[in-house]
């Protein structure tokens, strides 16, 4: 990171409060993948982003990304994301509009814990140091679409996964916060495993811990698939209606008992299984292992055997779905990032979902190499000519 970088945001234009929809007002990025420095100032209007691959498109869309829970849409290493040149520090900064008023979100590479070899991050909220991810939960929620997720229904469960996780965390913040949890001491748990002549009070622990954590994350799956597939069953407009369901061991045991019996059941299969996680060198069973079920309802099939244009007109559908569920209950819809949105779409989709972002009041940062298929949002969204490492406003 550049002596004097700073992930508070620094000493930009103060953005007058304002009851309107969440949105990035100013954005900035400090030795963040090919972007040395660079600064926007944004209307709160939905964003496009256009120019030749490699140029830097999705970088912007993946530095916002990092500001909810989870690892970002890329999912990189921390290390990985600093310019080179910078050996690996670097800083995003925005100032967010909220309805209560405009808050300054920071985080960056700790450059202390890399030096000692560790990867953390630094997160600031209104200049305030957060020793947790959950806190950007209570404040911003976002979600992504990126190219590499149009093959999400024909790949394995493990993608599917974080797209309902990731959705989750609009719907209950903690849900990150038990996801870390249970994946800690399951990893724990399985070094202990395979090392063997492990203490039984230790992985007794790790297992409560699991088995509490496992059982909350299945609950909050199950009850945020129940509302959103009553939000997402009904087809809106060109977009076909889809029915959802969440298949693993703990969601199916919620359905005959509470989390607690579930957290109790659960604990007790895992002391079982120790013999056999140890051979595996994992968790044969938990959280870890669900699915994300997805069928297109008018077709009556599963997601998988959709074309790719269905299968892409499915995802949109949930996510339009899931904002419009954020809309209501948190009075905001969230951001979107929409990395090459209307590939596999044709015409009356893509006006489709210009249509309802608009509806939705929703900032979407979309990108494409050309704006011909975004010329419906003109007067309607900035448009910005992406460069290498920089971001030119067109008229």
């Amino acid at each position: 990171m550049r002596a004097g970088a700073a992930i508070d945001g620094g000493p930009l234009a103060e953005i007058p409060p304002a009851a309107e929809p969440l949105a990035v007002m100013r954005l900035r990025l400090t030795d963040f993948r090919n972007y040395g420095s660079l600064k926007l100032s944004l209307e709160g209007t939905p964003v496009v982003l256009t120019g030749s691959n490699g140029a830097g498109k999705t970088n912007l869309l993946e530095a916002l990304s990092l500001l909810v829970p989870g690892r970002g849409l890329r999912r990189a290493r921390i290390a990985d994301l600093g310019c080179q040149q910078a050996a690996g520090h670097w800083a995003v900064a925005i100032g967010l509009r909220t309805p209560e008023g405009t808050v300054e979100i920071g985080i960056g590479r700790d450059p202390k814990a890399a030096e000692l070899g560790r990867e953390r991050r630094l997160l600031r909220i209104d200049g305030q140091d957060q020793r947790s991810q959950a806190a950007l939960g209570q404040v911003l929620h976002a979600s992504w679409l990126t190219p590499e997720m149009d093959r999400i229904f024909l790949e394995g469960a493990a993608g599917r996964r974080r797209f309902l996780d990731r959705l989750a965390f609009g719907f209950e913040p903690l849900h990150a916060t038990r996801l870390a949890d249970y994946t800690r001491a399951m990893r724990e748990r399985a070094r202990l495993l395979q090392d063997g002549g492990a203490d039984r009070g230790w992985l007794a622990a790790l297992e409560e811990t699991m088995a509490v954590a496992g059982a909350a994350i299945a609950h909050t799956r199950c009850a945020y698939v129940e509302r959103l597939g009553e939000a997402v069953a009904a087809a809106a407009g060109p977009f076909p209606g889809v029915a959802l369901a969440v298949k693993g061991t703990l969601e199916g045991r919620l359905e005959a008992g509470s989390p607690a019996s579930v957290a109790m059941a659960f604990q007790e299969r895992l002391a079982a299984l120790r013999g056999r996680d140890g051979d595996a060198g994992t968790a044969t069973e938990g959280v870890h292992r669900s699915d994300l079920a997805v069928r297109h309802l008018a077709k009556d099939v599963p997601a998988a055997q959709c074309s790719t244009g269905e299968q892409k007109a499915l995802l949109i559908a949930i996510l339009l779905a899931d904002a419009r569920m954020q809309a209501e209950r948190h009075g905001v819809a969230p951001l979107l990032l929409l990395d090459e949105v209307t590939a596999h779409l044709d015409a009356t989709r893509r006006h489709a979902l210009f249509e309802a972002i608009a509806a939705l009041g929703a900032q979407a940062w979309m990108t494409g190499t050309e704006n011909a298929f975004f010329q419906p949002l003109k007067g309607r969204a900035q448009f910005f000519r992406v460069l290498d490492g920089a971001a030119v406003a067109e008229a």
